[in-house]
């Protein structure tokens, strides 16, 4: 098992004290273009006592720069010939949808990178990497797959014939193809597959189900006092050691009586050291509070859609307009306790794939999901809520094509982007 190590770069604040920076009751600190991107408000006054303070602050929503919008769209290409590499396409797929959006157990991103670097001319997009879409992408000569559902999930230890995954694995090295996946990146980001999913019933009043949040995890905000310049500077070469070596970053506000106030953010690792410096010296010991900080929210950023429908539908209609939108003969209808098909459905909650984890316990009139075990069904069923269920990938791969446009206009025309015609849910119903 691989571990990530942890280097952040500290980022002290010198603040003045008490009024001189509080505007309209939350404290303005002073930043560099390299202080710390969340910045929670207010902050609370800092204690005069040896015990340690801990406290939730609140931090400002962060936004990634870029996201699937109809209204917030990245701009075309600046150039429309030429050629392209693989990292420079990681880079525009990293744009539309940060990797960071994923769930923490997914297995996204570059899985397959060929030893030869190659142009990148023909993309081919894919529901899920089977027997069938290797042909496909053989035969047109593809140099890169984008596979929703990763293809590796599992570690595994040998790569031999005899699984099928490792098999087309092998297959896609000797061929020299890249194998992408972004799965849940694509599920969580605004305008993704969710977006894209709930959209099917009509205009709405849409929020995000299990919210996706920002920054770094387990960061905590120490703040103390100092008596003098001298007495900060001591305490900020302590401080660089406990991170490394990395110089802290001081921004000096005009010292009053009590002395200069000064806030320092640093992770989970660096907490302990940090903390054992600071008490080492009389008055930042005696002034010493711990704020434990949150992860901001990534407002429209997350897992699943609830949506509060501008026009209610019947039960009968939401099914029709579903297998409109998911290019379907089927779809399967559980019917809430005392619904009918005449059924006002005023509230959807969806979720692609199988989404029964981020729908438990949702209010709606109606749930739209890949698949749900019987006994979920049945838990949804007896609170009043319908189900529609498509298959699971029958409620992803729809999004190929809208990902395929989105995707083209931001490469030259020299690469060729494709939906592939050989993927296809394994399920049919006979």
């Amino acid at each position: 098992m691989l571990t990530r190590c942890r280097n952040p770069s500290w980022t002290i604040l010198a603040l003045t004290y008490r009024g001189l920076c509080t505007r309209g009751g939350s404290i303005s600190p002073l930043c560099s273009a390299s202080a710390v991107s969340s910045i929670p408000s207010p902050l609370p006054s800092l204690t005069h006592s040896h015990s340690l303070q801990r406290s939730r602050p609140t931090s400002v929503p962060l936004q990634p720069s870029v996201y699937f919008s109809s209204t917030h769209s990245l701009s075309h290409s600046t150039h429309r010939s030429g050629l392209m590499e693989l990292k420079e396409v990681l880079q525009v797929l990293e744009q539309l949808a940060p990797l960071s959006l994923a769930e923490s157990w997914d297995n996204v991103g570059l899985l397959v990178e060929p030893s030869k670097s190659r142009h990148i001319n023909t993309i081919l997009l894919t529901n899920d990497l089977t027997d069938a879409v290797m042909e496909e992408a053989e035969t047109m000569s593809c140099d890169l797959i984008i596979s929703y559902h990763p293809p590796l999930f599992r570690p595994i230890k040998r790569l031999v014939q005899k699984d099928w995954k490792q098999r087309l694995a092998i297959r896609a090295v000797e061929a020299g193809i890249a194998i992408f996946s972004p799965h849940t990146s694509w599920d969580s980001v605004k305008g993704g597959v969710n977006d894209w999913l709930i959209c099917g019933l009509g205009s709405g009043q849409v929020s995000v189900l299990s919210q996706a949040l920002g920054g770094h995890s387990n960061s905590h905000k120490l703040e103390f006092t100092v008596r003098s310049t001298e007495e900060l500077n001591a305490v900020t070469e302590e401080l660089k050691a406990c991170d490394g070596g990395m110089t802290p970053q001081l921004l000096l506000s005009r010292p009053d009586d009590s002395g200069i106030h000064v806030s320092v953010t640093c992770s989970d690792s660096a907490l302990t050291p940090s903390v054992h410096t600071l008490l080492r010296h009389t008055t930042p010991s005696q002034s010493l509070s711990i704020l434990k900080l949150e992860k901001p929210p990534l407002l429209g950023h997350g897992q699943g859609r609830l949506s509060v429908l501008d026009e209610p539908v019947t039960v009968a209609t939401a099914i029709e307009k579903m297998k409109s939108h998911l290019s379907l003969g089927h779809l399967r209808l559980a019917l809430g306790l005392g619904r009918t098909l005449e059924s006002s459905v005023c509230t959807v909650a969806v979720c692609a794939g199988s989404g029964a984890s981020v729908l438990s316990g949702v209010k709606a009139d109606l749930y739209i999901t890949g698949e749900m075990s019987h006994h979920e069904v049945l838990d949804a069923v007896a609170k009043g809520t319908s189900v529609l269920l498509s298959d699971h990938s029958n409620s992803e791969r729809g999004f190929l094509s809208v990902f395929r446009e989105r995707l083209a206009i931001r490469l030259p025309d020299s690469v060729t982007v494709m939906v592939s015609k050989a993927d296809r849910d394994p399920l049919n119903v006979v």
